[in-house]
């Protein structure tokens, strides 16, 4: 099978993205951005973000994760600390971030290092969680092989039962971490391919260092 996608192309044209005046901090550029299209860009999911880990085997594997909450210490994700990614992070604790948004025309890419977040952090985030939520993280063993997915359904149903009525525990294999970031480089599409790119890059006294990439 085979299929040409060279004639695949895209005019950007919907904004840009100047050196003179962006933020000194990331943090805040990450926080405009981020309203600007959850406001007034119909991307769905705003805080869906790609999530690059180094696994066990040698191999980069990238997923879709939901962004929770970002701070200026960083960027917060739950899972499974069982799970493929978990143990991947358990291992490698550097870790890619990005984020597209094609209707804004925009990319935001995170290079940073993962650390479990505090207990009790976790804890409150699960607590207001739906219930379905709840109990499937108790379910699904992240990332293991099943037999099929009546296995899953029977689990559910057990634990459905067991806390009828019932609050259900945070288990101890499932919370947050947060992405410390590094580097981020904030990508706007523009004409001709020549699209602009900002990157800041931490440095050892803790501040930004920003800097224009050829696109």
């Amino acid at each position: 099978m085979e299929k040409d996608l060279s004639n695949y192309r895209k005019t950007y044209q919907k904004g840009e993205l100047l050196l003179n005046k962006v933020s000194e901090n990331p943090i805040e550029l990450f926080r405009d951005w981020f309203t600007e299209v959850d406001t007034h860009f119909n991307v769905g999911e705003t805080n869906a973000m790609t999530i690059s880990t180094i696994g066990l085997d040698g191999y980069p594997k990238s997923r879709v994760v939901l962004l929770k909450k970002f701070t200026h210490k960083g960027f917060i994700f739950y899972t499974n600390y069982n799970s493929e990614k978990g143990n991947a992070i358990a291992a490698h604790p550097n870790v890619c971030l990005s984020f597209f948004w094609p209707t804004a025309e925009r990319q935001i890419i995170i290079k940073g290092r993962a650390e479990k977040i505090a207990e009790n952090m976790s804890d409150g985030y699960f607590e207001s969680r739906p219930r379905g939520s709840q109990l499937g993280a108790m379910v699904s063993h992240q990332s293991s092989v099943i037999k099929d997915r009546s296995e899953l359904e029977k689990n559910l149903k057990a634990l459905e039962d067991k806390f009828a009525n019932k609050e259900i525990p945070r288990p101890k294999h499932w919370g947050g971490y947060i992405v410390k970031p590094v580097e981020l480089e904030f990508w706007q599409g523009r004409p001709n391919r020549l699209h602009d790119r900002i990157r800041y890059k931490l440095q050892e006294d803790y501040s930004w260092k920003i800097e224009r990439l050829s696109p």
